[in-house]
Formats: structure tokens, sequence, C-alpha cells
């Protein structure tokens, strides 16, 4: 899911995504890199660098990191976070619509992205494709939304709030309009497609009572839509019997993603 690009959304968000993501998956990813010395990776839409807090202690000792992104505030925290001693990381502001091909310049071992997918259009994604291919790199991609969602207890306008939902995230967030919640099955196929070995996993958010903050989070963020048709009282209404039953600990909320690791066929 994406629910916003402020820092405030990201670190929010962060120990749920950390919590989700796929351990197959990941140890696919480790697997891959087993016996290296060294690796380059790249993260493409990097954020506040989350990708490489979750996942470096499952790669070489020795990584050199290349965060991307097109927010320079975002990339500023990312720079500044703690990291060991023997991860080198550099941070590069591109526009990865209009320069995919720079921030893939060798040297590298690994291309990263989490929950972007969802929000790229089929062409942007087939042009990376294209270039992760014609470079032989392998992908790890987490934490893309699949179209998954399970609201507890069920009120009325559930369906109609995350339908709306589910058209937001198909219109365009800069690459035009989204895959949304195809995007995970378009990316394993597009990849298969091109002769990469692809391993899947489900990496859902299961938001219980204790998670009141996140789960208020994306009800108000859902309620806010402007792809919604209902009333604005309806809406309102809606919006406090789901924070009632949040402040009451009745509330569970499922939200489902997919990760991927993609790596071209015969290499480790």
């Amino acid at each position: 899911m994406s629910g916003g690009f402020s820092a405030e959304w990201l670190s929010l968000r962060e120990p749920y995504d950390l919590a989700a993501r796929n351990d197959v998956v990941l140890g696919a990813v480790a697997d891959a890199f087993a016996g290296r010395v060294s690796i380059a990776v790249v993260d493409l839409a990097c954020g506040t660098g989350a990708t490489l807090r979750a996942i470096s202690g499952r790669l070489s000792p020795r990584q050199h990191w290349r965060l991307v992104d097109n927010d320079l505030g975002l990339l500023a925290r990312a720079a500044a976070l703690g990291k060991p001693p023997d991860i080198n990381v550099l941070t590069r502001p591109i526009d990865l619509v209009c320069d995919l091909e720079l921030a893939l310049e060798a040297p590298l071992d690994l291309i990263t992205a989490s929950a972007l997918f969802d929000l790229v259009s089929s062409e942007w994604l087939d042009r990376f494709v294209i270039e992760a291919a014609a470079r032989r790199l392998p992908i790890y991609a987490a934490l893309t939304f699949d179209g998954r969602i399970s609201l507890e207890p069920s009120e009325a306008f559930d369906q109609e709030i995350v339908t709306a939902f589910k058209a937001h995230q198909r219109s365009d967030k800069g690459f035009g309009p989204a895959l949304g919640p195809t995007a995970a099955a378009r990316a394993a196929e597009r990849f298969a497609h091109v002769g990469y070995v692809v391993a899947e996993g489900r990496s859902d958010w299961l938001l219980e009572s204790k998670d009141a903050k996140i789960q208020n989070a994306v009800f108000s963020a859902w309620a806010e839509l402007n792809t919604l048709t209902l009333p604005p009282d309806v809406i309102a209404k809606w919006l406090a019997l789901r924070r009632t039953h949040v402040a009451e600990s009745r509330s569970r909320l499922s939200i489902g993603h997919a990760d991927m690791f993609a790596r071209p066929m015969g290499r480790r």
C-alpha cells in the first residue's frame, strides 16, 4: 500500500513493513549473493532508506548502496541514518520517470524497490524490465499493494470506501496511470517473460488493536480520497465508526502486499 510520501508517514509505516517482508523471498535474495565479499545495490524511490535498514543484514559484509529518490528532504534523512561501518551510502536525486537509465548506471549487483511498483504505469514497468534485463540485474521488489483488504468489524460503506481507494491506486502518481493492485502480478509475469526466475510471497500488513495510530492514519487517508462519491456526512459517519472500533480495541485491518525476487536464469 502506498499511503503517502511524507517522512512522518514513512516513519510510521516502517516497522509494519519490516514485520511484513516475506522471509522466504528475503532468503532467496540472501542465497543469490551467498559467499560474496561485497555487493553494490541501488534502491529506487528509497524514501528515508528503510529498505537498506531492512535487508542489509542479509547481504555481504561490504555493501555499497546508491539511494535514489526525487525528494531532497527524504534523501537528506536517508543520508543521516545510522549504518554499520562496512556500508557505503551515496544518495542521488533522480527523477525515475525521466532518468531511469541514470539510476541504473554500473557498477551494480542488485536493484531494490519497496512500495513502488503499484505506483508506476504499465509502460514504465515494461521499460524498467527491459533495462534491468539488458544489464542482467536481479530485482528485489517488496511491499507491492495487491488489492486484498479485510476490515473487522464490518460496517456499512466499507466496500465503497475500499473501492474508492483501489481506484485511487490506479490514478496517475507521476508515471502515468498506475498499475495499482495489478502491479505485483504484472511485474512477475513480465520478468518471467524475459527469462527471469521469480520467487514470490505475501507481505501483508496485519494490524491489530495495538496498532491504533497507523489504523487511524489509514482510515483518515481513505476518507479524504478524491475518488469517493459518497456524501460528506456519510463519509464522516463511517470514519467516526471506524475510529470508535480502533479506540475500543475491536478493529482489525489487513492490507495485502506481495514481495518478489527476480533474477536472470542461470545467475546465482
